[in-house]
Order: C-alpha cells, then sequence, then structure tokens
C-alpha cells in the first residue's frame, strides 16, 4: 500500500531499476508517516563513505509528539540495504553517470519503505515526447470509449 508517490521523478527522469529500501526512522516520525503527513516530492538520495542516506524527505510532526523530543521534520535518515546492492549503486552512480531518486513510501509487511530507483535524467525534449505520448494515449481511450458506446 504506498503512503507517497513521487511522480516528478518519473517526468524528470528514466527510471533503469527500482530497489526497495528500509529508512532508520525515530518513533514520532513512524507516526506521522502512518497519519500521512509526509512530502516526498523534493527528496533526493546521496551516498556518503558506502552509505545511502534520504535527504529532503518532509514529515510533519504531530502536535502531540512528545515535549522532549524536538522533532526536524528534513532531518537526513539512512536507507537500509543489503551491502552487495549498495555497491552495485555506488558503482553504477560514480561509473555510469546515473543518479538515485525515491520514488514512493509504501507499507512491506507492516513496514515503512522506500522505493528508489537508479535513473538517468531527461532531456527537455523527452519530456515532451513523454507529454505528447501521454495525450495521445489519453485521446486513443477516449476515442475507443465513445466507441463502446455508440457515438
Amino acid at each position: 500500500m504506498s503512503i507517497a508517490n513521487n511522480k516528478k521523478a518519473f517526468h524528470d527522469y528514466f527510471i533503469e531499476e527500482k530497489y526497495e529500501a528500509g529508512l532508520a526512522l525515530e518513533g514520532w516520525e513512524v507516526k506521522s508517516i502512518r497519519a500521512g503527513r509526509v512530502q516526498i516530492k523534493e527528496a533526493y538520495v546521496v551516498i556518503k563513505r558506502g552509505e545511502i542516506f534520504l535527504l529532503g524527505m518532509h514529515i510533519t510532526p504531530l502536535p502531540t509528539a512528545s515535549t522532549h523530543v524536538h522533532p526536524d521534520p528534513v532531518r537526513t535518515r539512512k536507507l537500509l540495504l543489503h551491502e552487495n546492492e549498495i555497491m552495485k549503486l555506488i558503482g553504477k552512480v560514480e561509473r555510469a553517470g546515473y543518479t538515485l531518486v525515491p520514488l514512493d513510501l509504501h507499507y512491506t509487511r507492516g513496514r515503512i519503505k522506500a522505493e528508489i530507483g537508479l535513473a538517468k535524467g531527461k532531456k527537455q525534449h523527452d519530456k515532451r515526447e513523454d507529454a505528447k505520448e501521454k495525450d495521445w494515449a489519453r485521446e486513443k481511450q477516449r476515442l475507443m470509449r465513445d466507441k463502446v458506446r455508440g457515438h
């Protein structure tokens, strides 16, 4: 079940591969995410010292967060992946010019997971081409629907 999507990522990048990663979260963050108070549109993934981190994901703290915790809505959060996956991703990002982008947050067996994509940036003309294809697909659906209805 999806919690938050990053539609902008599919607009700005060609997604080559997808990986599911765990997130190192604090208690108040889990509560806020379960309440749907999360946004990943501006988020991005970086590699530091052989570890992978998610930056810019905004989790709005609930007003009921405890008094002794001072929530930081956009703190850097560590992504949890297997070591061989991390090595593979580091190799592709450093050598092949790929970027890592967060695609969505979802639940897997009650746990909050992030899906990250190995992506290549789109040029402006690629974005226009995609928009044309989407418009044509929508138009085709409309024509087929009208044909079925007998218009």
